[in-house]
């Protein structure tokens, strides 16, 4: 592993230069990052992931590494610090290896519902005028028999029976409409 006066680069020195052996001074340091990883992770495959990650931003940052600090205490704190920006990622995530969930979230094109909706709305405009106010008062408006037929000014049974006409005539024109699409 080597003293900790060789993880520093001499007075002056510069991490990035490319004749800097920074690459020499990771490999030393790899097998404690994967005792730490191992011990964070619990599982063989993620800490490799974990070190692997690891490795890879302190190469890319080896420019940020500020001299006359330890090596190991930075990597311990890249690799610290990825496991937790892992673990808040991992949290959020649901498994879903045979796509039922993701199939249970997803939402049939739009456009067929306003379709559907417009195809009733022209459906209930041929409606005689009787039929189609009893139809909106209590379907639509959700009013009951009694207060619908108050509204319309005529008797209850008559309420019911337009509105039960109405619907079976909807049910005719919506199930003719689907015969022939």
């Amino acid at each position: 592993m080597g003293s900790p006066a060789s993880h520093r680069p001499a007075a002056g020195g510069d991490w990035s230069s490319e004749g800097h052996p920074f690459h020499r001074l990771l490999g030393p340091e790899t097998a404690s990052l994967r005792t730490v990883a191992r011990r964070l992770t619990r599982n063989d495959h993620r800490a490799q992931d974990l070190v692997q990650e690891t490795l890879t931003k302190a190469w890319a940052n080896r420019g940020r590494f500020q001299a006359g600090t330890q090596l190991r205490a930075w990597l311990y704190t890249i690799l610290r610090n990825s496991f937790l920006s892992d673990l808040r990622k991992h949290r959020r995530e649901v498994e879903d290896v045979d796509g039922g969930f993701s199939a249970r979230l997803s939402e049939g094109p739009a456009q067929e519902h306003a379709y559907a909706l417009e195809e009733l709305r022209a459906a209930i405009d041929t409606l005689p005028e009787s039929q189609r106010d009893a139809l909106m008062l209590v379907g639509g408006a959700g009013y009951s028999h009694e207060a619908a037929a108050r509204r319309c000014d005529c008797a209850v049974g008559t309420v019911k029976s337009r509105v039960s006409r109405a619907r079976t005539r909807l049910n005719e024109i919506l199930e003719r409409d689907a015969a022939v699409a």
